[in-house]
């Protein structure tokens, strides 16, 4: 009872002029629920007395600012007390962790890498309550669809009887338990590993993690081949080669010179590896392979698949990175749709000016690249955003500037989408 009352104290400060749309939608919704099979128990428990959650909303909504580099990115997860905490927890769990790793063959510390970046090995779960979180972003229409599926699915969770509704908290977008499994995939991937007839992946320790290495195994994990890996470029190396959809054979990159950054001798895998620049030309270089591509699936974020790989690799015992950072600076996200908006206009495709780093992007400034001899790494680094700006202001000036209409600025960008089956 004193969820329920904390949850109604909350939701209070909805406007009341927009509760009678609300009502009405919420009505609708519930008959939509009932007649897919949703119990009555279980839509009282869930929807009674609920209202949208402006925070919610707020935190949907909310624009970066600014970008992040990767060493700022991986800086602020990989740290030596997250590896210390993480080493320390595969000792006090390492049974857990034999079973898993017997059963699926993901690596221990790749599990307990996902483990700390998603919520700092439990200690940052998320507190709001999920049905009243996606009520709100099922009714508020950004992503109304996406969202109103995941309630559903959320649910159905509820209505198996695996968490009570009041129970059932996580993050604002509806992610749950240790792993941040989305209502989608808890259904498509969750099991039971403690073996007590329910999957709670909040207060079960064994139901998240063999449902994370169920995950992974079914996204097609190969065991005994790693994520990704630090390396040493030859001098003479083509930076348009180093991007991720360029795939050769492993013994090819040794051809080319590329070689494991700690000295090491590259692994004998079944599929091609690429090269990736997080941080440009001037910071670190990775290998990445097959298992990249299903972190890439766990999260769309380059930066996030290699701290998995990092994280994961110093659990273990390896070292740091070997390369400097890189160039220093981020652009912030108004710079960004200036550049976007600079190559459109000078014939370098970048898409829409949407100030976010996207493949199109990328390719944009990689031709830019090529045109002026810069290397050509396709990072859009303030560097490259000032030699940009220097030559859109000459072509200016000389009338050779393409009739692109102006850019304005969107309310909030678009919701990177969580794992979804």
């Amino acid at each position: 009872m004193r969820k329920r009352f904390l949850l109604l104290a909350a939701l209070a400060a909805f406007p009341a002029h927009a509760q009678s749309g609300f009502d009405s939608w919420l009505a609708a919704f519930r008959l939509d629920a009932g007649a897919q099979g949703i119990s009555a128990a279980t839509l009282d428990a869930a929807l009674s007395g609920i209202a949208p959650v402006e925070r919610v909303v707020e935190l949907d909504r909310r624009q970066p600012e600014f970008l992040q580099t990767f060493a700022d990115y991986l800086g602020r997860r990989v740290t030596p007390r997250q590896v210390a905490r993480g080493q320390a927890l595969l000792q006090e769990h390492a049974a857990l962790f034999d079973a898993v790793e017997r059963q699926y063959g993901v690596p221990r510390a790749v599990l307990t890498a996902f483990w700390g970046l998603e919520t700092n090995y439990g200690a940052t779960l998320g507190s709001l309550n999920i049905p009243a979180s996606l009520v709100t972003l099922a009714y508020d229409g950004r992503r109304s669809d996406f969202f109103r599926s995941q309630l559903l699915d959320a649910l159905r969770i509820i209505d198996a009887g695996h968490v009570a509704a009041t129970d059932m908290n996580g993050s604002w977008a509806g992610a749950m338990g240790h792993m941040q499994f989305m209502p989608s995939t808890f259904r498509a991937y969750a099991v039971d590993g403690d073996g007590d007839g329910r999957i709670d992946l909040r207060q079960s320790l064994p139901d998240a993690m063999h449902s994370a290495a169920n995950y992974l195994q079914r996204a097609g994990w190969r065991a005994d081949e790693p994520v990704a890996l630090e390396v040493r470029l030859p001098q003479d190396f083509d930076w348009r080669k180093a991007r991720a959809a360029h795939r050769l054979p492993a013994a090819a990159w040794t051809a080319l010179g590329v070689l494991p950054a700690d000295g090491a001798a590259l692994p004998a895998t079944a599929g091609k590896a690429a090269i990736v620049l997080p941080q440009g030309w001037q910071g670190p270089a990775f290998m990445v392979f097959d298992n990249f591509d299903v972190v890439m699936q766990w999260n769309r974020s380059q930066s996030y698949a290699l701290a998995v790989a990092q994280l994961a690799r110093q659990v273990a015992g390896g070292g740091a990175l070997a390369a400097q950072a890189g160039e220093a600076g981020a652009l912030s996200t108004a710079q960004l749709q200036a550049m976007q908006q600079a190559l459109n206009e000078m014939g370098f495709d970048a898409g829409s000016a949407d100030g976010l780093p996207g493949p199109r992007t990328q390719s944009a400034v990689r031709r830019y690249q090529v045109t002026h001899q810069l290397p050509a790494d396709g990072y859009p680094a303030p560097s490259v955003l000032a030699h940009i700006e220097q030559t859109r202001a000459a072509a200016a000036a000389a009338d050779m500037l393409a009739l692109t209409p102006a850019f304005t600025a969107p309310s909030g960008l678009p919701y990177r989408a969580l794992p979804t089956p």
